[in-house]
């Protein structure tokens, strides 16, 4: 227990917190003992930490590699306020001089560095290279690490060559961090990074303060998030568009109808763009209107909603999106507005690509698209997505749960699908088993003779939609596995062949049909703060936006929401 004591010690003393949170203690006792770890954890859960607590323990300078210039400038400055020295931490990225790189080089032969920073482009330059040699390296960190993987969302070709630079460099354990992985992305993370015996700590990805909703996007959709922002006045929220332009539009729409709004996207001058970030920060606006440029590594823990204009191209995207939405465990809204026309126009862009990308890039839109259409619990789908089963019926906080449509029975369907599954030997995916089920004589159907099989056409009367939603549904169920390695075919489950020998009663929720549901789904009701007392919450807020005001720091770090609400419920008793 002394290890554990010491550590909690040491947490104090460096940062101030009394204990840890998760998987945090155990994390790091591994990177002490000098083992490579695989860390999935999802945003607000604490990875930063398991990193910088260590790299100040142990002898050297811990190599952080990180995506975003925003990120690294957040957390050097984040990591100079807990310590005395600033040269504790640096960064080396393209937005540094010549004279800036000597400088922070020198802290570092100095021994003051204890955490460094490296953008994957920066690392891979020789000068470089030549100079991280020369240090006595404690570990590494790939930080963001589903950028290794193509079928991550964010894939970046740099992070491939991460492995053989740090074999060039010298050899050290490993920390390889991500808020979002399905099991395909982990494997895929750990055998580039030559990592496949690390200890792995996955925490849940279940954001149970999250409340997540799917609303049609109709011709009036920038009237509808008009009324959506007036009707959450004085809240922090990220409205997430797949175009710059659209961000411009958007931000000038919002800012013409009064509501305090900046745009951010990868376009921007650097310095307008950091001039707008800080701005929201600093709570001198409301709402920042932004690509998925914005957000990673962005520590502001009371963001209240996230919007998004555009689906996103995949739901990993989406989870880490909607994952900065309340992060100190207050109130969180999550609303994406949905056209199928949207993905469409996805699947066009990818169109002069390689084709093994654009089938990836296809699986992902369709993913995404499941998510959207889907009457299932939205939480329940998506912690499936990332290998995780939710046992609840009814999460109670998405507008599926909320509004629960009427189940039919499914048990005739579910058996269609498995038996035809098989009939095909487990060898094709979900459309091509929907097109024998409704009889569609398709190019592929014809040519593999399946237009012959006894199953075609036997749900020729059933919607396609309906079939498709019996699929997920059995996948959620556990009946149908998707093979993600070999483009997304379907495989049975031992349990679906179980259930072929024992057909039993499977209800089934209709997917949601976006083309004739125009109605507005209709804001929950979030009734403010937690707090007791609503104008002394009120009054607090102002007080603390004068105190940031004053010493220049985001609102958040003087006391965050859930302190404050506090404050507002319990009233002190004594004058000390």
């Amino acid at each position: 227990m002394a290890k554990l004591s010491a550590l909690t010690t040491q947490l104090k003393k460096n940062f101030g917190f009394d204990n840890f949170k998760g998987n945090q203690e155990a994390i790091i006792q591994n990177v002490l003992d000098g083992k490579d770890t695989f860390v999935l954890m999802p945003t607000g859960g604490g990875k930063s930490l398991c990193y910088q607590l260590p790299s100040l323990m142990m002898e050297g300078t811990a190599i952080v590699i990180s995506p975003l210039i925003a990120l690294m400038k957040n957390q050097v400055d984040a990591m100079r306020n807990f310590s005395e020295e600033d040269g504790i931490a640096h960064f080396i990225n393209s937005s540094l001089t010549r004279q800036a790189i000597d400088l922070v080089k020198a802290d570092i032969l100095s021994g003051k560095t204890k955490l460094l920073y490296v953008a994957p482009e920066s690392l891979t330059k020789e000068e470089n290279i030549e100079f991280l040699k020369q240090l006595k390296i404690s570990f590494y960190a790939v930080d963001e690490a589903h950028c290794i993987s193509e079928w991550g969302h964010d894939f970046r070709p740099e992070y491939r060559r991460i492995r053989p630079i740090i074999n060039d460099i010298g050899s050290a354990p490993l920390i390889a961090l991500t808020a979002t992985a399905t099991p395909k992305v982990q494997h895929d993370i750990q055998k580039n990074l030559g990592m496949l015996n690390a200890s792995v700590y996955k925490s849940s990805f279940n954001r149970s303060n999250l409340y997540y909703e799917v609303r049609p996007k109709t011709i009036n959709v920038d009237k509808d998030i008009i009324k959506y922002i007036r009707s959450q006045s004085g809240k922090s929220g990220i409205i997430y568009c797949l175009s710059r332009k659209k961000v411009e539009e958007l931000s000038e729409t919002l800012r013409m109808n009064g509501i305090s709004v900046l745009p951010y996207h990868a376009g921007m001058e650097t310095a307008v763009r950091s001039t707008n970030q800080d701005s929201f920060l600093m709570e001198k606006v409301e709402v920042i209107v932004a690509t998925i440029a914005f957000g990673m590594g962005i520590d502001k823990p009371d963001v209240r909603y996230v919007l998004h204009y555009d689906m996103p191209k995949s739901l990993e995207g989406y989870y880490q999106e909607t994952g900065r939405g309340g992060r100190d465990g207050g109130e969180g809204q999550c609303i994406a507005f949905y056209a199928y026309k949207d993905l469409d126009k996805l699947r066009k862009f990818m169109q002069g690509k390689p084709v093994a990308e654009q089938e990836i890039g296809n699986q992902l839109l369709l993913e995404t698209q499941a998510y959207a259409e889907s009457s299932v619990c939205r939480r329940k789908l998506l912690l499936h997505y990332f290998g995780e089963d939710y046992l609840e019926e009814n999460c109670g906080c998405c507008d599926n749960c909320m509004k629960p449509r009427k189940t039919i029975e499914g048990q005739e369907l579910l058996s269609l699908v498995l038996e035809t599954i098989l009939l095909v030997k487990e060898k094709f995916k979900a459309e091509h088993i929907v097109d024998i089920l409704k009889g569609t004589e398709t190019s592929d159907v014809k040519s593999y003779q399946h237009d012959e099989l006894e199953n075609f056409g036997s749900a020729s009367d059933e919607d396609e939609r309906l079939l498709h939603a019996v699929i997920r549904q059995a996948m959620i169920a556990g009946f149908i596995s998707k093979d993600i390695e070999n483009y997304g075919l379907l495989r049975l489950n031992p349990s679906g062949k179980a259930y072929l020998k024992k057909p039993q009663p499977f209800p089934i929720v209709k997917d949601t049909d976006f083309e004739e549901d125009e109605e507005d789904a209709g804001a929950r009701s979030t009734g403010g703060t937690c707090a007791a007392d609503d104008v002394l919450f009120s009054i607090l807020k102002d007080l603390r936006k004068k105190l940031s005001k004053k010493l220049e720091v985001p609102p958040f770090v003087i006391f965050q929401d859930p302190s404050l609400e506090a404050m507002a419920t319990s009233y002190p008793i004594t004058m000390r």
